[in-house]
């Protein structure tokens, strides 16, 4: 990529395509495509189609996605999978007929078996069942992984798809009902200091392992990947550490300085228990994460509270 590319990033406010937006400026691309849901619905065909031929973008990232915790991805597990096929067929056979060569395709880590051996390397995809609490999300994002490996095959396009890890950050949802773990910890813990509660319930044992990425890490890497990698299949994108929750939600405490206790509700669901990506063949391509845990959730409550407290 260069300053003067015309670059389309889809899911712009999101949490990873705001990420992506700052790391592209701060890079000197300023030549960026971006649509509100109000001004382009990926979910409709013909709109993404009539936007691809006025804009022809040179560059896509794929970063939209109908996303939540395990609590949502329990409930509308038809919205999770029909959503984020219908957008990923419409921005990337869209992007295609309007003869773009390179998107990038942002995945995740739930693609892979829940029983898989640990760390995940990208030959385990599609060798066993899915973790069920998340298989409609995980499905589409295989149907979006494959679609870009497929064109790859039959093309020659240079479509590249990166599966990161958990994500949590700057821009986060933090909507109690659908926020995923970081941001929902985050949130109560805040809720509980300011409201003086002595305890914070947490699903789960806090035994369950997590590799979590810090979102800038995210969109850096995502960046290298675009730049350095070429390959017809996907590859892992992470830190290569992970935590387990009950170490995460005592991180989580100390940044946002709640004293109260940390309850473990081991009658709600843990989830899988360990999912690590294994990213020997991304760190071979040279890249380092610049964000330590800590430093991460520092930023991110930073964030929390200049721009969602309101909302208390």
């Amino acid at each position: 990529m260069n300053s003067n590319d015309k670059i389309y990033v889809a899911g712009h406010n999101g949490m990873v395509g705001s990420a992506l937006v700052r790391a592209l400026k701060e890079r000197g691309n300023n030549n960026l495509i971006l649509k509100s849901h109000k001004e382009l619905d990926l979910t409709i065909q013909s709109d993404v189609v009539n936007f691809f031929k006025e804009e022809s973008p040179d560059v896509v990232f794929l970063a939209a996605a109908k996303v939540g915790g395990i609590g949502a991805s329990i409930s509308e597990p038809v919205t999770f999978l029909m959503d984020n096929i219908i957008i990923q067929h419409n921005v990337i056979k869209s992007a295609f007929d309007a003869g773009v060569e390179k998107l990038i395709f942002l995945g995740s880590a739930c693609i892979y078996p829940a029983e898989a051996v640990q760390p995940l390397k990208e030959e385990y995809l599609l060798t066993g069942p899915l973790e069920p609490d998340k298989e409609g999300y995980a499905l589409s994002k295989i149907v979006g992984l494959k679609a870009c490996e497929y064109y790859n095959k039959q093309y020659g396009t240079n479509y590249i798809a990166v599966m990161p890890p958990n994500l949590y950050g700057i821009n986060d949802n933090f909507d109690l009902e659908t926020a995923h773990v970081v941001a929902a910890l985050i949130k109560r813990m805040h809720l509980a200091k300011i409201n003086d509660e002595p305890q914070v319930e947490i699903w789960g044992s806090g035994n369950q392992y997590r590799e979590l990425m810090f979102v800038d890490d995210v969109a850096d890497a995502t960046l290298f990947a675009a730049e350095n990698y070429s390959g017809e299949s996907f590859i892992n994108i992470g830190v290569g550490v992970d935590y387990t929750i009950r170490e995460i939600a005592q991180t989580i405490q100390k940044v946002v300085g709640y004293d109260g206790e940390l309850f473990f509700n081991t009658s709600k669901p843990d989830g899988i228990f360990k999912r690590m990506l294994d990213v020997s063949n991304f760190s071979e391509l040279g890249w380092k994460s610049k964000f330590t845990l800590e430093e991460g959730l520092s930023l991110t409550y930073d964030w929390f509270l200049e721009n969602e407290c309101e909302e208390d």
